[in-house]
């Protein structure tokens, strides 16, 4: 009997610690300004920041950002609904009513989804897409662009022109 209740007692064999891979740190009311040599270039806003071991960030109530050009004018700002940062892939995900306006010249995309890789300064969606460009408006499915808009190629285009009688 006494063999018995001290084989009870024996610790387990050795388990592996359970990683945790939730969020390591909450922001909200985020207000985030980006300087180089004292000049704006982009500035953030969030309502909440999940920020994540592997680098990731999370924006599930929406983002808001604002770009400057080198003398610190502000020349776009996009917007969505909910938003994602890819470290490892240095990539952006957009989500819900993706917006971006180029301010300089008077673009306007939207798009349900829309990623974007700063390294390339390039934006792409395989979502239906709107633009609109100087009075007219360009519908299609699917767009690779610059990231400023300056240059866009629709995948599957449809288009509706302003004509002048």
């Amino acid at each position: 009997m006494l063999g018995w209740v001290m084989n009870a007692c024996t610790p387990p064999e050795n388990t592996k610690p359970v990683l945790y891979e939730g969020p390591l740190r909450v922001v909200e009311e985020v207000d985030m300004i980006h300087t180089e040599k004292e000049v704006i270039k982009n500035r953030l806003k969030a309502k909440k920041i999940i920020e994540y071991a592997n680098g990731d960030r999370e924006f599930p109530e929406g983002v808001y950002l604002e770009f400057y050009n080198p003398l610190g004018v502000l020349t776009s700002t996009l917007s969505a609904n909910d938003a994602f940062f890819f470290k490892a892939e240095n990539k952006w995900r957009g989500r819900g009513n993706v917006e971006v306006k180029n301010l300089e010249n008077e673009q306007q995309l939207n798009t349900e989804e829309l990623f974007s890789a700063p390294a390339a300064k390039k934006v792409y969606t395989e979502k239906v897409v709107t633009i609109r460009d100087a009075g007219d408006i360009l519908y299609g499915t699917g767009m690779d662009a610059r990231q400023d808009l300056s240059n866009y190629h629709i995948k599957k285009p449809e288009a509706e022109f302003q004509v002048n009688e």
